[in-house]
């Protein structure tokens, strides 16, 4: 297939916001004059870059972790909606070392699932399985989805891409924590919304038929 290309930097802005509200992650930048490349990574993805301020509300453990040496594996993160903190994604790759320090410093925060805001989980799920850790999706079929709940206390900035329904599309990145930050505070309100547009339009493809 040929693709839509522009020498235009206006343009490609243009572009750049319209593709991701037709559903697509970005757009490819190649010099001029380098030539296609089997195998080689002579291109350049660009992608949205965006900030937000969870709360953590679990963890699971890593799939080295051991009684004698536990290691965190993902923070288990969620955002406020009418009062109830939904499930919106993870944040993971950590060094080793990281792991080791994180899962340390949240156990004070550890605390039995019934005093969780996920402890009825079971019965939410059957009404909202999109909003609650534990549901199947295709990046996590086949895993444990078990979780080490924590009081929803820490707030962590994380950096993302963008969201696929009410979740992130992807693993979000850790950037640091929020302690100034007022959990109950952190709502789907402060995500950045694009704007719907019509994949075929935007794509320049036609839809009528002979």
């Amino acid at each position: 297939y040929l693709t839509r290309t522009t020498l235009d930097p206006v343009e490609a802005e243009a572009w750049f916001e319209e593709y991701e509200g037709a559903g697509l992650d970005g757009v490819i930048a190649k010099p001029m004059a380098a030539p296609y490349a089997p195998n080689g990574r002579t291109m350049l993805k660009i992608k949205h870059s965006r900030t937000a301020d969870v709360v953590v509300a679990g963890y699971r453990e890593h799939k080295n972790s051991t009684p004698e040496r536990p290691l965190l594996g993902s923070l288990l993160l969620g955002l406020y909606a009418d009062g109830e903190l939904q499930h919106v994604g993870v944040a993971a790759s950590f060094t080793e070392a990281r792991r080791a320090e994180l899962i340390e410093e949240l156990q004070p925060l550890v605390v039995p699932i019934e005093d969780h805001p996920w402890g009825r989980w079971q019965e939410f799920l059957t009404a909202n399985p999109d909003r609650v850790p534990g549901t199947q999706s295709r990046w996590s079929t086949g895993k444990d989805l078990s979780f080490t709940p924590l009081r929803p206390e820490r707030v962590l900035e994380v950096g993302y891409e963008h969201m696929e329904g009410r979740r992130f599309r992807h693993t979000a990145q850790f950037k640091h924590w929020r302690l100034d930050r007022d959990p109950e505070s952190c709502g789907y309100e402060q995500l950045d919304e694009p704007v719907n547009y019509d994949l075929a339009t935007v794509l320049g493809v036609s839809t009528a038929k002979d």
